[in-house]
């Protein structure tokens, strides 16, 4: 593939020469791909990686275009300082001296709690390391990244019940023991589209029972025996109907709920008097084939459950995961290949971005702020006393900004289009007295920020990553810094020692990663050495160990080393239909693009594929509102309206719209909802109160 002719940075395909190996910038597999510089200068040329741990060499629409976006021309290439209304070019002494002096200065005059710290999953561990280690040396905990709007509530669940809150198993064991799967909330056909083709749909193929629970039909639903059609919204019922299921019928591993579980008698008493008919009716499905469904899993060898942001992007997020957790606690199906709570995360390294501690709650190796003894361990290294209590989740910080929050320190996130309710938090962000945003491209939220600071993009540097099955990878730099851009890492070690003198004079990201190991025992035995090509699973607690591709053998993480089983029982969403929002709208990713836009969108190939937003309605609903395929229509909901072009069909249910948050000029956050669960503080991007309607010329094309 090859990019403009008229880029400053061409991309083109590579023979088979000597190259670089990396891991995709994209969803959370962690495929391995090659890349070297080019003949041109600047240039980088991809080839497949063919013996790469995950992959083996095959990618995605997204991985196979992954470099597409790093030639383009809207690339930030020089810092920029505001001036009234507009930015200017400055140089990188004038620019870190006004965020030092500005994040200071608030630090003065409004005290250390008075700044936010928003780490990122599209940078490294390392550089997320330092993120965190900013904020707490600044005075405060409020430093969070993009977990809290796909993953927090499946990570608080994990870590209650389970004891760690990250997928239980491995792509591969999945692949090679698993009997049935379980697969809710999720899209893995479309979202992780390589373990889905290299291992869920293989395991399929040899016999494996597919059970899928989603509104909305998609590629995955093409290896399901069973979908379950469910409203959004109703997971808990449906679940509960899975588990009395099962216990009425006696096919609940009753050794191991003795042996390794606690709380089952909670489950039972919730399921006293439960009445099956009218949960099944909330849903929307048919009880005969949720109790078939619940026979299937419970009765296989092996059964594996995975989740994803359908389960946890809701205000009862954390139950819902909790239900996942209990239906694989009362069957057995935890501890050995093939089974597990499997949350397929999302981002390239999301998972280690929460696992070195950029989260308001826990330090790095996910050790409580609140606990003493582990504080003071990591003080003993940092030589600085960290603040005891939980810091802002990044909704409060933004909801807080202009009142309680006066600075914020953004790394490679876009919270103007990714948080919901998003023209509210733009006009909160507008507020702030200093706002630095650290990216490669001039954002939505880069747009409103005093300083921004021009940063390289995956191709250009290195470190580490994690996968959503725990692996530790390295990523290598191809090619040299473009334009005058830094490194992130470069960007933060600066700032650190111009603020605090030391602590962040590092040598390069191996040097962080040693102290990382340092104060996370769950990567003390990973070193740069060991993760090679291959890669490590953690936790990796010494260099003797060689890494654990599945959890809880023999006891759980838990202070009792039990698995705790709680029964849940269904919420309300937030919002429900009335006369005058009568549709659920709900969300998704598609298979083209990712997140915000920002890499993807400047894709040829991806942008080619699918150009446009777009909202998926059924026959029925868009024959009663006149809505013909192909028509610009108005979604509204309580918070605002974007125009998105109809999709008429029959793979949304029923009074249920679908659409996705890829696009900024049609960007669907601003009318999702940001109420959220009160324990992980995650919004309800999966269901809102919404109407549809006509209201621009029938049939036009989306701009």
């Amino acid at each position: 593939m090859r990019g403009r002719s008229d880029s400053p940075f061409p991309i083109t395909m590579s023979s088979e020469n000597e190259a670089v190996k990396t891991i995709c910038p994209y969803c959370g597999v962690g495929c391995g791909l090659k890349l070297e510089e080019g003949e041109e200068p600047g240039s980088v040329n991809f080839q497949p990686w063919f013996d790469a741990p995950v992959n083996q060499g095959a990618l995605c629409i997204k991985g196979s275009s992954a470099v597409q976006h790093v030639d383009h021309e809207d690339r930030l290439t020089e810092p920029l300082v505001r001036e009234g209304e507009e930015f200017r070019e400055a140089t990188w002494e004038e620019a870190l001296d006004r965020v030092v002096s500005e994040l200071l200065r608030i630090r003065e005059d409004h005290g250390p709690q008075a700044t936010g710290f928003f780490a990122s999953s599209q940078v490294m561990n390392e550089e997320n390391y330092l993120m965190q280690k900013l904020a707490r040396r600044y005075g405060n905990n409020n430093v969070d990244n993009c977990t809290r709007l796909c993953h927090a509530s499946t990570v608080a669940a994990l870590r209650e019940s389970l004891g760690a809150g990250a997928m239980t198993n491995s792509m591969q064991d999945l692949k090679e023991s698993a009997d049935a799967y379980w697969i809710q909330g999720a899209n893995p056909a479309e979202q992780h589209v390589i373990a889905h083709s290299k291992y869920f749909k293989q395991a399929a193929q040899d016999g494996a029972t597919v059970i899928q629970v989603d509104p909305h039909e998609n590629k995955t639903t093409k290896s399901a025996d069973v979908h379950l059609k469910v409203k959004p919204g109703t997971d808990i019922p449906l679940l509960n109907v899975v588990l009395k299921t099962i216990l009425d019928e006696g096919l609940y591993d009753e050794e191991f709920i003795a042996d390794r579980t606690k709380g089952f008698e909670s489950l039972e008493t919730e399921l006293a008097n439960f009445d099956v008919e009218e949960a099944a009716e909330t849903a929307g499905v048919d009880v005969e084939e949720i109790r078939e469904a619940a026979r299937a899993f419970a009765e296989a060898d092996n059964g594996a459950i995975f989740t994803g942001m359908g389960m946890s992007q809701k205000t009862c997020g954390t139950d819902n995961v909790q239900n996942l957790i209990n239906l694989a606690l009362v069957t057995g199906n935890l501890g050995r290949p093939g089974t597990g709570v499997n949350p397929l995360r999302g981002q390239n390294n999301v998972q280690g971005t929460c696992d070195v501690g950029a989260l308001p709650n826990v330090l790095p190796g996910y050790l409580e702020v609140t606990d003493d003894e582990a504080r003071e361990n990591v003080e003993d290294v940092w030589g600085f006393e960290i603040p005891d209590e939980p810091g802002l989740t990044s909704l409060e910080v933004t909801s807080a900004a202009g009142e309680d929050i006066h600075g914020l320190y953004v790394m490679g996130e876009n919270p103007v289009m990714s948080e919901p309710n998003s023209s509210e938090v733009e006009q909160h962000l507008q507020e702030l007295e200093f706002l630095v945003v650290q990216d490669i491209f001039m954002t939505d939220t880069a747009e409103l920020a005093d300083v921004v600071l021009p940063a390289t993009s995956w191709v250009e540097r290195g470190g580490t990553v994690t996968n959503t099955d725990r692996r530790v990878q390295r990523m290598r730099a191809a090619t040299d810094v473009p334009g005058n851009t830094r490194h992130d890492f470069d960007i933060l070690t600066e700032i650190g020692t111009r603020m605090f003198g030391e602590g962040f004079d590092f040598d390069g990201p191996e040097a962080v990663f040693e102290e990382i190991r340092e104060v996370t025992p769950i990567y003390r035995g990973i070193t740069y050495d060991r993760i090679g090509d291959e890669g490590l699973q953690w936790p990796c607690e010494s260099t003797d160990d060689e890494g654990t591709q599945y959890l809880h053998k023999d006891e759980f993480p838990t202070p009792d080393g039990l698995g705790k089983i709680r029964g849940v029982s269904h919420q309300l969403p937030d919002e429900t239909e009335d006369d005058e929002y009568p549709l659920v709208l709900t969300t998704g990713r598609i298979e083209e693009h990712y997140n915000t836009g920002e890499m993807t969108r400047r894709s040829e190939n991806l942008t080619r594929k699918t150009p446009n937003n777009f909202i998926d309605i059924h026959p029925d609903d868009a024959a009663e509102k006149g809505i013909e395929d192909g028509d610009m229509v108005t979604l509204r909901t309580r918070r605002g309206a974007v125009q998105v072009s109809a999709n008429v069909t029959d793979a949304t249910k029923r009074g249920v719209v679908w659409t996705t948050p890829h696009f900024d000029e049609s960007p669907t956050n601003q009318v999702t909802n940001d109420a959220v669960d009160p324990r992980a503080k995650i919004p309800e991007f999966k269901v809102a109160a919404a109407n549809i309607s006509v209201d621009v010329t029938p049939g036009a094309e989306a701009d």
